[in-house]
């Protein structure tokens, strides 16, 4: 099987990934706009593993913000390069997630990450991480609040309140479907909250979780069975 490498140096050690945390998270940048929702090239990024094969694969979907059409997408499969250690994760996770992107044929627009960015125990999660790496625009969208607190938005589509840390701000849990459990929204890189929100609004015309989780969790998936049954090299292709 072709795969990603583990790149070189790479964390080891939680004392290791730690530390590198604590050096990347001074360069997240928080007082930029974003790009205007529905506007350029959103992309989704998620992954799947199989720990008994030691793989995980990586996938990037790109939609046209104004339709949320398919323009490109790209799947890797690698190593898994970390163990599984909560608030972590992004160790286990990156060095694939960058070769689905850079296997992309052109510039994926603003990342949307299916977990964290800010709201996150050392306020530094995938999505920070990825656009600190990648200088891209992030927003991370994730399932479940983590350790933080909220109280339940109202009822209607759109709809948001605060999720806490304490008494910060770390994100919003935010109301994609009426009467419908929340999503988690907080900045990445390069993003504001409010800009975070409007765009996961804009990708959540029918269902809960944004179009661009669920395109790149489905090929994430099929990217993983694939590779467990035959040899897989990153693959990028445009979508006709």
């Amino acid at each position: 099987m072709t795969t990603v490498d583990i790149p070189a140096g790479w964390p080891a050690t939680e004392a290791a990934a730690r530390a590198v945390q604590d050096a990347l998270r001074a360069r997240v940048v928080l007082d930029e706009p974003g790009p205007p929702p529905g506007t350029g090239y959103v992309t989704g990024v998620d992954v799947a593993y199989d720990d008994e094969r030691d793989l995980v694969a990586a996938a990037a979907v790109v939609l046209d913000a104004a339709g949320l059409d398919v323009v490109a997408e790209a799947t890797a499969v690698g190593r898994i390069s970390f163990p599984y250690v909560p608030g972590l994760l992004a160790f286990r996770e990156i060095p694939t997630v960058l070769a689905a992107l850079e296997a992309l044929p052109g510039p994926p627009g603003l990342v949307v990450c299916d977990g964290y960015g800010l709201a996150h125990p050392r306020r530094f999660g995938l999505a920070s991480h990825l656009g600190v790496l990648t200088g891209l625009p992030t927003v991370g969208v994730a399932k479940n609040p983590f350790t933080f607190t909220y109280d339940d938005p109202d009822a209607p589509r759109g709809s948001s309140a605060p999720l806490l840390a304490g008494d910060d701000e770390v994100g919003r849990a935010l109301r994609t479907r009426t009467g419908v459990k929340p999503v988690f929204v907080s900045v990445g890189h390069r993003v504001t909250l409010d800009g975070a929100c409007a765009h996961t609004l804009a990708l959540t015309p029918r269902f809960r979780l944004p179009e661009t989780t669920r395109r790149a969790d489905a090929l994430c998936r099929r990217a993983l069975r694939e590779a467990a049954d035959r040899p897989s090299p990153v693959v990028a292709r445009p979508v006709t």
